[in-house]
């Protein structure tokens, strides 16, 4: 059986309290499932009907997430990058986190798997 997930990264090198890092893992979750389901809607519907498997990792620079994403590109697997409007802890456009997929574990993992979890 085939299984899926979205994988959600957050960077941790900005302070971030935890509220923070929720609300922009939240927005990399959101932005990330609109992509799939615009572009590949049957996968979208497998994940949401499979009961939306997420797993929320970290980073701890700005290169290391850079490097995640252009990996991500090259697999065409879809991706949506977060970037703070800086109306509270951050300067504007900060880039905080990375939502990747839904798509099939197997693929994301093979990018993602040696990260740990937030």
């Amino acid at each position: 059986m085939v299984e899926y997930k979205q994988v959600i990264i957050i960077r941790t090198d900005l302070g971030m309290g935890t509220g923070k890092k929720c609300a922009q893992a939240c927005h990399a979750s959101v932005s990330a499932s609109n992509i799939v389901q615009r572009q590949r809607k049957r996968l979208w519907k497998n994940w949401i009907n499979s009961g939306q498997k997420k797993v929320v990792l970290k980073v701890n620079a700005l290169e290391q997430l850079e490097k995640i994403q252009r990996e991500l590109e090259r697999a065409h697997i879809p991706n949506r990058q977060i970037k703070d409007r800086g109306l509270t802890q951050l300067s504007p456009g900060t880039i905080t986190a990375l939502g990747i997929g839904p798509v099939e574990s197997s693929e994301v993992d093979k990018i993602t798997g040696d990260l740990k979890l937030l």
